[in-house]
């Protein structure tokens, strides 16, 4: 399981040990290790470098192992797990796609919370539609991305998401129809481009 600092208290880490559940969660920067704060744990840290403590330490009743980068923009990013230590941070990057994909299909995408639906079935069904046109839109703007780097702020990060372009280009092509439209609609049976190989960063202690 994955979450996010506001889902961090005692009773919960003690329920999901008891089912046996294996977590990987964010802890706030209050949060005391062995009578330390885990905010004056490494406080010489630069944005891109990742330490962890040496040994597994008591966090929230059970042992876990803590482990602490730096955002590009300062922000102190700590995550608490019982997952082995090289696959703490690489397992907690998964909640931000999903974030993401709720994200794309409420307010700032596809308005799924705008239904007036409530009988089961259907809202299902509806949200199987939704998953597959977001799917559909995130495959065309990759296909785009792949070949026309996206602008990008100060800060490096693209200024217009893969999904944002991947609807711009399908709603033109669904108005005017076209090979445009044909070109998109074989896309979404297709897989999408393979990620390039990131350099792995060391983990300090």
């Amino acid at each position: 399981m994955i979450a996010d600092r506001e889902f961090v208290w005692r009773e919960w880490c003690a329920f999901l040990r008891w089912k046996r559940i294996r977590h990987c969660i964010r802890i706030r920067e209050n949060t005391r290790i062995e009578d330390e704060l885990v905010r004056d744990l490494f406080t010489t840290l630069q944005p891109g470098e990742v330490r962890t403590l040496f040994e597994r330490t008591w966090v929230y009743g059970g042992w876990m192992h803590v482990v602490i980068t730096l955002s590009p923009i300062g922000d102190r990013v700590i995550v608490a797990s019982d997952l082995p230590v090289l696959d703490v941070l690489n397992t907690y990057r998964l909640r931000w796609a999903i974030e993401s994909a709720f994200s794309s299909l409420k307010s700032r995408g596809l308005n799924l919370e705008a239904t007036h639906m409530t009988a089961p079935a259907r809202i299902s069904r509806l949200f199987g539609l939704l998953c597959i046109a977001l799917a559909w839109m995130t495959r065309v703007g990759a296909q785009r991305t792949a070949t026309h780097a996206p602008r990008r702020d100060k800060r490096g990060r693209a200024v217009v998401s893969v999904t944002r372009i991947g609807w711009q280009i399908l709603t033109q092509a669904a108005r005017w129809g076209g090979d445009d439209f044909w070109d998109c609609l074989r896309l979404l049976g297709m897989p999408f481009p393979t990620a390039s190989t990131s350099v792995s960063r060391s983990v300090r202690c």
